[in-house]
């Protein structure tokens, strides 16, 4: 990591101060980080809502066992009825999960 020994004092109204903590906030990151990816023309995105973070973790696992799933049909070039109801059972909890 760089070594930062540079420093900027910047005179902000108690407004201006409000929004720019508000801003880095949204962003999920504290207002130093902030600023810093705003100098070098980071685009800054909101930080998604939790539930929004949970639903990517769940379908990402439930994507990897059925990927698991699928490899193993690959190696043995046929699927049995058990690794199907599985597959099927993982989607249906996918489609749970995104429509809460």
């Amino acid at each position: 990591m760089r070594k930062r020994n540079q420093a900027i004092l910047i005179r902000l109204t108690d407004n201006e101060k409000n929004h720019l903590q508000r801003q880095a906030a949204n962003a999920g990151l504290k207002m130093e980080p902030f600023i810093r990816k705003l100098i070098m023309g980071v685009n800054i995105s909101p930080r998604p809502p939790s539930n929004i973070v949970n639903l990517i973790r769940e379908v990402n696992r439930i994507g990897n066992n059925i990927n698991q799933i699928a490899k193993k049909v690959n190696s043995e070039n046929c699927i049995n009825q058990t690794q199907l109801d599985e597959i099927l059972h993982l989607l249906g909890e996918i489609y749970r999960e995104v429509k809460n």
